[in-house]
């Protein structure tokens, strides 16, 4: 495996890449692997010839008062961990190299952005879009792999690259869980031992929803209503959100009559965590 630091060492491999016509995979991450990071990275390289990993902390994401500064990093880690998954080039620019003195053009994906995350963390899609068409452009993947834990991130960067016509297919991994539930996450391990166990509330309470869906139930808004009961019974845990959308507009329903996500996010401390849940009903119709 090679690590680049630069863009124009990017472009030169993928030359020579392209010269070999290898299929090319890319997963864009934050760096602070754990497991679901690593789900995406084999499934790149089952699928591809060749792997590509980036590890940036993007600063353009985090709002104002985020953990931008404290985000977990570890890049000899990561890199050791990348390197056994048969990873073969591991791109971790500095921030100049991304965002050079003058920066001003940005990507926004419109509608899909404006409902659940997007309500707290203004311009963090934003941000998102802009670094996943930079990195896009730079490796020119085939396939390119996100978790679906960050379902909302999943479905705009799937629109954006429907609407800007690229070439590359966005694939969406099966959120990767803790033995008792909790979703990976980098941020779990700012959680004390305490708010560990409380964040569980957030998987258990989308549970709950999705086996009420399952069961029968129909009404949202009553659904809804079993996901706040239980938050409130957890003193540690502050929902901030908790929808039930449509998969592929985001948009609130209130029927649950079709396949529905399940969506909330939580503060538990100073810790924001998101999960969601997929309900298909159509296959069982």
């Amino acid at each position: 495996m090679v690590v680049l630091k630069s863009v124009s060492e990017v472009r030169a491999w993928r030359r020579r890449v392209r010269a070999d016509d290898a299929s090319v995979g890319l997963v864009p991450t934050m760096g602070a692997f754990h497991q679901g990071h690593l789900s995406l990275i084999r499934r790149a390289v089952a699928d591809c010839d060749v792997t590509a990993v980036s590890l940036f902390v993007n600063p353009t994401q985090f709002g104002r008062g985020e953990d931008l500064e404290s985000y977990p990093q570890d890049l000899e880690r990561d890199v050791e961990l990348a390197s056994r998954e048969g990873v073969d080039v591991l791109f971790a620019p500095p921030t100049a190299n991304m965002y050079a003195e003058g920066y001003a053009t940005w990507v926004e994906v419109e509608r899909l952005t404006t409902g659940l995350c997007g309500r707290f963390r203004a311009g963090h899609f934003r941000g998102v879009t802009t670094i996943v068409l930079k990195l896009l452009n730079v490796v020119q993947p085939d396939r390119a792999y996100f978790g679906e834990k960050d379902y909302q991130q999943l479905a705009v960067i799937r629109r954006m690259v429907q609407d800007l016509d690229l070439e590359c297919e966005i694939v969406g991994m099966p959120t990767i869980r803790e033995p008792d539930g909790l979703a990976m996450s980098s941020r779990n391990a700012y959680l004390s031992p305490e708010q560990r166990r409380a964040a569980l509330v957030l998987p258990r309470s989308l549970t709950k929803a999705r086996q009420l869906i399952e069961s029968g139930q129909r009404s949202a808004g009553k659904v809804l209503r079993a996901v706040k009961s239980r938050f409130a019974a957890e003193p540690l845990a502050s929902l901030q959100y908790a929808e039930i959308v449509d998969p592929d507009t985001l948009e609130p329903v209130e029927r649950c009559d079709r396949d529905v996500v399940i969506a909330a996010a939580c503060l538990v401390g100073d810790t924001r965590l998101i999960d969601n849940q997929m309900v298909k009903l159509r296959e069982r119709a």
